[in-house]
């Protein structure tokens, strides 16, 4: 039996505190059942924003997508999860990643770590937030861990509640799409992992789609995508996991597919499309 459907929006624009909340409280009724906020400089301090969408709303949870483990201590975060679990009323969910932007780390003054030390602090923050806050469940809040790399997927594999697949690769310092064949190696290779860490229950798997086209005219959607994909094929590009693109019945149809596909059923979008998908939730909860 599949998995419901579980919608987050992301928050990335700042605004006055009445703004913010606004936003909030439209999220939830349009049928989000997460308000996350990323930890990219220029955008929302992830912590007070969710103590806000918290205290804006009332059904959804909250939670970072995600943390830059670098720019964090785990004791001082493991200080941050704990207040804002009790300020939330215990509707925080912590996703954590290894981080990617440099420019960021440079103008915050924090060494930008080579790809592979960058998956060990990541690993440090993971097993010290465990040893602070305790692993079991209840104890600390749930965990998702984002990335793509076999390194990042066995530690996620091992600990996170919910796996977020990216949908691209970090590369010669520009981001790479993936095609769905290589989505599929992408989730395979997860699975393996979590068998041989013989988890008592699979994690849920997320993806956040980075476009989405409510629109009558798919064909011609797609093809302004193609320039930022010359990597792949024209044949590829329909078939994307991060796009959803085409009338509210035919993007509500594709991620049924993916969902039977790939396993995915927990969504992610940006707060700029979170009105245009509104009516897809609807159309998937109504069926």
């Amino acid at each position: 039996m599949a998995s419901p459907f579980r919608f987050a929006a992301s928050m990335l624009t700042p605004g006055t505190g009445e703004e913010w909340r606004a936003r909030c409280r439209r999220a939830e009724e349009l049928g989000y059942d997460r308000i996350l906020v990323p930890d990219h400089l220029g955008m929302p301090a992830p912590f007070p924003a969710l103590v806000a969408a918290a205290e804006a709303t009332t059904l959804p949870r909250v939670g970072t997508f995600v943390l830059n483990a670098g720019f964090w201590n785990p004791v001082l975060l493991a200080r941050e999860v704990t207040t804002t679990v009790a300020l939330t009323g215990g509707r925080l969910d912590l996703g954590l990643g290894a981080g990617y932007v440099r420019e960021e780390h440079e103008r915050a003054g924090i060494d930008f770590l080579p790809p592979g030390r960058r998956v060990d602090h990541l690993t440090r923050v993971v097993e010290e937030l465990e040893r602070i806050l305790g692993s079991a469940e209840g104890d600390r809040p749930p965990l998702l861990i984002g990335g793509n790399g076999d390194r990042v997927l066995r530690l996620a594999a091992r600990h996170a509640d919910v796996m977020a697949f990216t949908g691209g690769r970090t590369g010669s310092g520009r981001v790479e799409v993936l095609s769905a064949e290589e989505m599929d190696e992408r989730v395979a290779t997860y699975r393996r992992f979590e068998k041989e860490a013989d988890r008592l229950a699979p994690a849920e798997l997320n993806l956040l789609l980075q476009r989405v086209v409510v629109t009558d005219d798919r064909a011609a959607a797609m093809a302004e995508f193609l320039p930022y994909v010359s990597h792949l094929s024209e044949e590829e590009v329909p078939d994307l996991p991060l796009l959803a693109v085409g009338t509210v019945r035919e993007i509500a149809d594709q991620l049924r597919e993916r969902r039977e596909r790939y396993g995915i059923s927990s969504l992610t979008v940006m707060d700029n499309a979170m009105e245009a998908f509104g009516p897809v939730i609807e159309e998937l909860r109504s069926r």
